[in-house]
């Protein structure tokens, strides 16, 4: 392995030249990009290592063993997470057909909500970036279909085992061993189909947030043709079912890629993708700030679980009250107290819609997020000291840096073109990713 060290030292000497040359030399400074080329190159063996596929790149993506992607599942799964018409099981006729998988990750938030807590069911108004959606008064809140938790993204989910914070959703990988505790009667018990992360959240998600499958409505509208493109090999009796639905919105959902990002564009070889600060911040990126320790892979994620004493959802407009296992992180799943308080490493990308950051929502920017892992004071008391992660200590990154790190974060990690993985219209005709008056009024679909 080469030496950082080294690169660091040359990354001085592009930030103070003049500290490193004298009058009588001929001294040329090595341009950043250059050096992050060789930092990344040693971290990883090469950039194609940290590069997204093509969003139609099926043999590159991801997937799972038992649900290879298709043009035809993604084209079904695509409608199918934005159908609104789905939505045939609320717990009060006013919810009835108003909501949908993308009512809590969509486009418009980086595929997150755009509020601290989303809402399916019961949830009116859409706003902009979804940061309008409130609760119905017409809805008491345990008839509510809310979150417990900040909604996760969608966004590069290819590159996840399991699924969701505590990592409860997946058969394979980081969960091998958990099947004690994937209880009958409870969605965990999805985990018993033997996929990966992202169908059995897509399996368990549709009977979670009260969405139906339903055969009528699937054959005698344009979804049946799809659905028989889909699965031409099932058999018709058992085509058009809830478990095909949640495998084509599973294929679907290992397409939505941040492939767009500058960040990607550089590593393709755009040298004009990302400006000299952007630059300055992805070497801090990928070395002083030892973000890549624990955010690396294409979708700079990670499959560990680390406490970093973050608080919970909390304020005045959060409307439910956080469980005890939903506090506890991976430790509520596993019930392993050495997990207690212990949270999945989410993706990097397209954060600077989602308005809300950290596990419970607790940090209003990006910045704030990074200065407090750069501090490494937790805010969360209820999270014993012994608890915190070993990662969690202070970077000793100056304000500047801070800043420099959070433009990259902000600006080259940011895919500006998400709505390509909208689809234009629904079969249905609704309106999406809600259909409740109010949404409608907010995103001129009426």
């Amino acid at each position: 392995m080469k030496n950082l060290k080294t690169y660091s030292l040359l990354l001085l000497c592009t930030y103070f030249l003049n500290s490193c040359a004298t009058d009588h030399d001929d001294y040329a400074a090595i341009p950043s990009q250059s050096i992050l080329e060789r930092q990344i190159e040693d971290l990883f063996g090469s950039k194609a290592s940290l590069l997204l596929p093509a969003s139609n790149n099926f043999t590159d993506i991801p997937s799972d063993a038992k649900n290879s992607i298709t043009a035809a599942k993604v084209a079904l799964g695509k409608l199918l997470f934005h159908e609104t018409m789905l939505g045939k099981n609320p717990n009060n006729e006013e919810g009835m057909n108003t909501y949908s998988c993308a009512s809590c990750h969509h486009a418009a938030a980086g595929f997150q909500s755009g509020v601290q807590q989303g809402i399916g069911e019961g949830g009116i108004g859409f706003g902009v970036h979804g940061e309008g959606r409130i609760k119905s008064s017409n809805y008491l809140e345990t008839d509510l279909d809310v979150q417990p938790i900040k909604s996760p993204s969608v966004l590069n989910v290819a590159y996840q085992e399991v699924m969701l914070w505590n990592g409860q959703f997946g058969a394979l990988g980081a969960n091998l061993g958990t099947e004690a505790n994937w209880t009958v009667g409870t969605p965990k018990e999805a985990n018993t189909f033997g996929f990966e992360g992202v169908e059995t959240q897509a399996i368990a998600g549709l009977d979670v947030h009260r969405l139906l499958i339903d055969k009528d409505f699937i054959v005698n509208s344009s979804y049946k043709t799809l659905f028989d493109a889909a699965f031409p090999n099932d058999a018709e009796d058992s085509r058009y079912t809830k478990m095909n639905a949640a495998l084509a919105i599973a294929a679907y959902e290992r397409t939505v890629l941040s492939n767009e990002a500058p960040f990607q564009k550089w590593l393709k070889g755009d040298a004009l993708a990302m400006s000299e600060d952007e630059t300055k911040g992805a070497l801090l990126f990928f070395g002083k700030g030892q973000c890549y320790t624990c955010h690396s892979g294409p979708g700079l994620n990670g499959m560990e679980f680390h406490a970093l004493g973050m608080n919970d959802l909390a304020g005045e407009n959060i409307m439910t009250v956080v469980d005890e296992a939903t506090k506890k992180g991976r430790g509520g799943f596993t019930g392993n107290p050495d997990d207690d308080y212990k949270f999945k490493t989410p993706q990097l990308y397209n954060l600077t819609d989602a308005g809300f950051y950290g596990h419970g929502a607790s940090f209003k920017s990006i910045r704030d997020i990074i200065s407090y892992k750069n501090k490494a004071i937790q805010e969360n008391s209820e999270v014993p000291s012994n608890k915190l992660s070993e990662s969690f200590i202070p970077l000793n990154l100056s304000e500047e840096e801070v800043d420099l790190l959070t433009m990259f974060v902000e600006n080259s990690l940011y895919d500006a073109n998400l709505k390509r993985y909208q689809p234009e219209s629904l079969p249905s005709g609704n309106c999406f990713p809600n259909a409740d008056s109010q949404s409608s009024i907010d995103m001129g679909c009426i």
